[in-house]
């Protein structure tokens, strides 16, 4: 029994037979899925078997993540059952300096699949969180792991007001999204992720022939807006974010320069009310 208060009826069990013949099929990016109760880390337990030679198209799910990351080396937790807590084993066949676009392809991937399937406008924050307004619904975090990538995603779906981590996130429930059940969220998720990758693999990684980077930009709420980043080293830039560029870092023009940046904490800086 995992620990939850809440019954197989309002947090149900995914089922790992029935989420393989739906996504593992001759020819699918997909070659395994399973379905774990509990694990530490979903993105640890497939960089093991990245390390141990595990082929391309693993999926890993667990119904209880209690050790999970988020970027910055922060703890992601939530309820069992009450979220979709997923990595994927990838090694995409593309020049290591183009891979950096992972993150945001499965970000967009998943804001594609979400948006289609619960009614909400979901919008993308550079370089790796799903957003609804400017509350946070999702955060994903890819680690190379000897020539593989392992992709890992916390996407919110049933949680309550209370089951917050962070009072600026949100879920799938507190939005009064049409879809709430995570059985069809993760078949859309992946479904989505093989249409993107493969479409980017085709292109040799490059964002702007396979479509990737127009339809990031589309889907972004970080273009346009203020922001300040934090950098490392204690640094921190304040100014506009005017796109992303073909490495997919983000672009801020601070001063009249603009700069690139493949990693930061950007927040979005609200205007000042009058």
């Amino acid at each position: 029994m995992l620990d939850s208060p809440y019954t197989d009826l309002e947090r149900p069990p995914l089922s790992e037979a029935a989420l393989n013949r739906a996504v593992v099929r001759p020819g699918s990016l997909w070659t395994r899925l399973a379905v774990v109760g509990r694990t530490g880390s979903t993105n640890a337990d497939l960089a093991r078997a990245a390390r141990e030679g595990a082929g391309e198209g693993a999926v890993l799910i667990a119904e209880l993540q209690d050790s999970g990351r988020g970027r910055l080396g922060r703890v992601w937790t939530a309820p069992a059952r009450s979220s979709l807590t997923f990595s994927m084993l990838l090694r995409p066949a593309v020049p290591a300096a183009r891979q950096g676009w992972l993150t945001l392809l499965v970000a967009l991937a998943a804001a594609s699949a979400v948006r289609r399937l619960a009614n909400v406008d979901v919008r993308l924050k550079w370089p790796n969180d799903l957003l609804i307004g400017e509350r946070k619904l999702a955060g994903i975090l890819a680690e190379r792991v000897e020539g593989a990538v392992v992709v890992g995603m916390g996407l919110n779906v049933s949680l309550r007001p209370a089951e917050l981590p962070v009072p600026t996130a949100t879920s799938l429930a507190i939005e009064e999204a049409e879809c709430a059940d995570r059985d069809p969220l993760i078949r859309g998720v992946l479904r989505e992720v093989e249409t993107h990758y493969r479409d980017w693999v085709a292109a040799g990684g490059d964002a702007d022939a396979s479509g990737l980077r127009a339809a990031y930009i589309a889907a972004s709420a970080t273009i346009g807006k203020e922001v300040r980043v934090e950098l490392p080293g204690d640094r921190v830039l304040r100014g506009v974010a005017t796109g992303v560029d073909v490495s997919g870092q983000l672009v801020v023009d601070a001063g009249g320069a603009g700069h690139a940046l493949s990693a930061g904490d950007v927040i979005h800086v609200r205007p000042a009310q009058p």
